[in-house]
């Protein structure tokens, strides 16, 4: 569907409202109407952009899965070198102290609350999940390719690490309120990482 930019604005407003509300209330706690109310449209905008809260729940998981690096935010970029890794890891670390695993919408919290039966919107998930993972593989394989990391390193298990890691450290640091598991899961996967560094 091609939309005007009036009508990108809308549904990025819907969608940034949508946000929001999982963020504070979980995707179960957040109906349609809620977010039809906080984003300020009629009914019949947002069923034009969204037909049922299961494509708005999976706009959401694209949405998060291809934010742009932010400042302070574990958001992927280039991750080709040592100290971008150690850079991103702090910056998931800093992200979970500033707001003590409250008030995110994650693509972990996202998939905390699947229903298992909702095959459609798991492969959205791991398809998020994937293309993460192949922002981390990108990276190590440079980093390989310039002789920082051993031929040997199994990139796809490297990146694995890294990833779950991640949303490990994520689902912890949310649960107990602290930022410590996350670190300690950073902490862990990248020297992992360095124990294939090149000698």
């Amino acid at each position: 569907m091609t939309l005007t930019r009036k009508g990108q604005a809308t549904r990025e407003r819907i969608l940034e409202a949508a946000t929001d509300l999982i963020a504070q209330r979980g995707v179960t706690g957040t109906s349609t109407e809620d977010v039809r109310k906080a984003a300020g449209v009629s009914g019949s905008q947002l069923y034009h952009y969204f037909v049922s809260k299961q494509a708005l729940i999976r706009a959401v998981i694209t949405r998060q899965a291809e934010a742009p690096l932010i400042p302070g935010r574990p958001i992927m970029g280039a991750l080709d070198s040592f100290d971008a890794l150690r850079a991103w890891a702090d910056a998931a670390v800093e992200n979970q102290e500033h707001n003590s695993g409250r008030g995110e919408c994650t693509l972990t919290s996202l998939a905390g609350e699947l229903n298992p039966a909702d095959d459609q919107t798991r492969e959205d998930l791991c398809n998020a999940f994937q293309r993460w993972q192949s922002l981390l593989h990108d990276g190590l394989r440079a980093m390989r390719d310039r002789g920082e990391l051993r031929p040997e390193a199994n990139l796809d298990e490297l990146a694995m690490a890294l990833l779950t890691a991640l949303q490990g450290g994520s689902l912890l640091s949310q649960t107990l309120r602290s930022a410590e598991p996350m670190g300690a899961s950073m902490k862990a996967a990248l020297a992992y990482v360095r124990s294939f560094t090149a000698e």
